[in-house]
């Protein structure tokens, strides 16, 4: 097995990103993956205005109009530098779409919020024991290897990206047997946002943490409900290897829901998840059916 992601989402050219085939969502054949966007929009962010001692600590996009295959470009801006405080916008640009009326098209925006780090303040305070219960469940090796070894698509790819699904049996990447209207969780390895850079800790958990949708959403039935947004509060970053995203809460109503995720690492854990979603029935994807094979594949 490989440690750590040798597939990408992008490539750079001259400024613009090109989605990569792994970018590709399930929703429509011509649509970028969540994590993809939300990834491209985390990475302007820190790369362009992150500095040391500020900690990139929330992270909310608002995925307002679907992000297609096309050049992409993220343009950033500051809207608050302060002594404790640094608060840093970027859109998701896309060139425009055929016979479209516009040059270009915003996508996405996001707003990152960075904390100056320094000292706990004197006390103690409560936490939730349940906390070290869940870091410490993951997947036996035997079920690990039985994960990676499952997906075989054609071209160079990493099983090491090969998630670890859990719907309250045993842990596989198996969607159709996860497919229960049980508690869900997911152990992952992020791609790379864009080829050639090695994803920094906050582009993990962001990509990482648009499977709250995936892990509130996902029933018996499959997915019907699209989330609009993700946000992402971190108290710290984590260390290297995968990151568990459990599921915490969900409530729907008149076809609109919320999602909640924990979000840890081996050392326990350290954020949340939250999206808002709608009714996307007419697009339904039941992953009892879906094809997963290639799918983390360059193919």
């Amino acid at each position: 097995m490989t440690d750590g992601p040798v597939l990408a989402f992008f490539t750079e050219d001259s400024g613009r990103f090109l989605p990569l085939p792994l970018a590709r969502s399930l929703w429509a054949a011509d649509s970028l993956t969540g994590p993809a966007v939300c990834g491209i929009a985390a990475r302007a962010a820190e790369t362009g205005y992150g500095e040391t001692g500020f900690r990139p600590v929330r992270f909310t996009v608002d995925l307002f109009k679907m992000a297609r295959a096309l050049p992409t470009r993220t343009v950033g801006r500051v809207l608050r530098d302060g002594g404790r405080i640094r608060v840093i916008e970027v859109d998701v640009v896309q060139d425009k779409p055929s016979g479209a009326s516009t040059e270009e098209v915003v996508v996405a925006r996001s707003t990152t919020v960075f904390l100056r780090e320094s000292a706990n303040p004197p006390g103690k305070r409560w936490r939730n024991p349940a906390d070290d219960i869940v870091a410490a469940d993951t997947p036996t090796p035997q079920q690990q290897d039985a994960a990676s070894n499952e997906f075989n698509g054609e071209g160079p790819w990493d099983p090491a990206l090969a998630p670890w699904f859990y719907s309250g049996g045993t842990w596989s990447n198996d969607m159709g047997t996860n497919q229960t209207d049980g508690q869900k969780a997911v152990w992952s390895r992020s791609a790379q946002v864009v080829e050639g850079e090695p994803p920094s800790p906050f582009q993990r958990t962001v990509m990482a943490s648009e499977a709250t949708s995936l892990m509130g959403n996902w029933g018996t039935e499959g997915i019907a409900f699209i989330n609009c947004d993700l946000t992402v509060a971190l108290s710290r970053l984590p260390g290297d290897g995968r990151i568990h995203v459990r599921a915490e809460s969900h409530t729907e109503h008149d076809g609109i829901s919320t999602s909640s995720t924990g979000l840890y690492d081996a050392d326990g854990r350290f954020g949340t998840g939250l999206v808002t979603a709608v009714n996307n029935v007419a697009a339904q994807i039941d992953f009892a059916k879906v094809d997963m094979t290639g799918h983390y594949a360059e193919s």
